[in-house]
């Protein structure tokens, strides 16, 4: 599997939800885990753009976990631990969105295809930005109704579209 595809499909997971009796099915932590293994597949050198935003992927891996452990506590003192983590985790997860593309980006640059370069541009300032303000509306600092998440996911899901696209591109391949 190309490196892309890896980690479009871990995007699909970290931020897909498919629900069984309240259970999701679709772990976050394997979905960095795959972002983590294709950009891993990416890097160059040590301090590659991909490196950065694998040490990302792997950091909001772990913290996904523990939040996804720390979800099944019902104390006072533990919702609390898990509000922390929820957010530390959402806001590792857009972080690491916007260094995964930036990487992307910088690959593919040299290569003047610009409308690519572009594209992926919006949707990394779109997916970060929408998400910001829905990690602010989920908190109740504003109230922006359901076109917010709707547009968040509609740009997740085009991003994922575009990586999908990009996976064959030759500087996209692995060294």
């Amino acid at each position: 599997m190309p490196p892309v595809t890896k980690i479009a499909l871990g995007f699909v997971f970290a931020f897909g939800a498919l629900r069984f009796n309240g259970f999701d099915l679709l772990f976050d932590p394997v979905g960095w885990g795959l972002c983590a293994a294709g950009l891993a597949e990416l890097q160059r050198s040590v301090d590659d753009p991909f490196g950065r935003a694998r040490s990302f992927a792997v950091a909001v891996a772990c913290a996904s976990f523990v939040a996804m452990l720390a979800s099944g506590e019902r104390s006072s003192h533990s919702l609390t631990f898990s509000h922390v983590v929820g957010l530390a985790s959402t806001a590792g997860a857009l972080v690491t969105v916007w260094l995964v593309v930036d990487a992307i980006i910088r690959r593919i640059r040299p290569y003047e295809d610009s409308s690519r370069v572009a594209l992926l541009d919006v949707l990394r300032w779109a997916v970060v930005s929408l998400g910001v303000l829905g990690l602010l509306s989920g908190y109740g600092y504003a109230d922006l109704g359901v076109v917010t998440p709707i547009a968040w996911f509609a740009t997740v899901v085009i991003l994922i579209v575009v990586l999908y696209r990009s996976a064959e591109l030759p500087y996209l391949s692995p060294t």
